[in-house]
C-alpha cells in the first residue's frame, strides 16, 4: 500500500477465499501487529488465538446464526480475546486489535472479514462465546470479543468511493448544523 488512506479506501470486508494457505512471514506480520495493537495504559489485556485446522474452522463457523459460515474457508482466523479483570475497557481494546489485523491483512494483500462474537448467538442456540469457549477450551475468565477471518481473496471488491461519504455526519462544537 502506498499510504493509510489508500488502505482505508481499500480495505473491505472479504467473505470469500481462495483455497491458498498463507504463509509462515504473513501469519508472523499479522501476530505481530495484533500483539502492536494499543490498549489502554498499556494493559495488553488481550490475547490471541491463532486457528488454520480446517475441522476447527469448519466447527467455528456456526459460532453465529448464518453470519460466519464464511470461516470454513478462511486460510486462518484470529480469534480476539480479553480478560475483563486486566482492563475495564477490554472490549475497547479488543476492538482495536481486530481492526489492526483487517488492516495488516489488506497491507498484505489478504483479505479478511470481522465476526462478532460478543453478545450474539451461535446457530445451536448458545451465546457466541460459549461456543467459541467450548470449542477452543478458553478459560473462563477470557472474554470472546471477535474471529477475524483472513484468507487469500476470493473476489476482489471496489475500494470505498468518497463520493459515498455521509458529510452530514460530521458536527462541528456542537450537534447539528445550526
Amino acid at each position: 500500500m502506498g499510504n493509510f488512506n489508500d488502505l482505508l479506501k481499500k480495505r473491505r470486508s472479504t467473505r470469500r477465499f481462495t483455497s491458498e494457505e498463507l504463509t509462515q512471514d504473513e501469519v508472523v506480520t499479522l501476530l505481530k501487529a495484533a500483539l502492536m495493537s494499543p490498549s489502554s495504559k498499556r494493559s495488553n489485556g488481550w490475547q490471541f488465538i491463532v486457528v488454520d485446522d480446517k475441522e476447527k474452522l469448519r466447527i467455528l463457523s456456526s459460532c453465529r446464526q448464518q453470519t460466519a459460515s464464511f470461516l470454513a474457508d478462511a486460510a486462518l482466523a484470529i480469534v480476539v480475546l480479553a480478560d475483563p479483570m486486566a482492563s475495564d475497557v477490554w472490549y475497547e481494546d479488543a476492538s482495536i486489535a481486530s481492526i489492526i489485523i483487517q488492516f495488516q491483512a489488506e497491507d498484505l494483500g489478504l483479505g479478511s472479514c470481522w465476526v462478532q462474537v460478543h453478545e450474539r448467538m451461535a446457530a445451536d442456540g448458545r451465546s457466541s462465546n460459549e461456543y467459541v469457549h467450548d470449542v477452543l477450551d478458553i478459560p473462563l475468565q477470557l472474554q470472546v470479543l471477535s474471529i477475524v477471518a483472513i484468507g487469500h481473496k476470493g473476489i476482489e471488491r471496489k475500494p470505498f468511493n468518497e463520493d459515498n461519504l455521509q458529510w452530514e455526519k460530521i458536527h462541528i462544537n456542537k450537534f447539528g448544523g445550526k
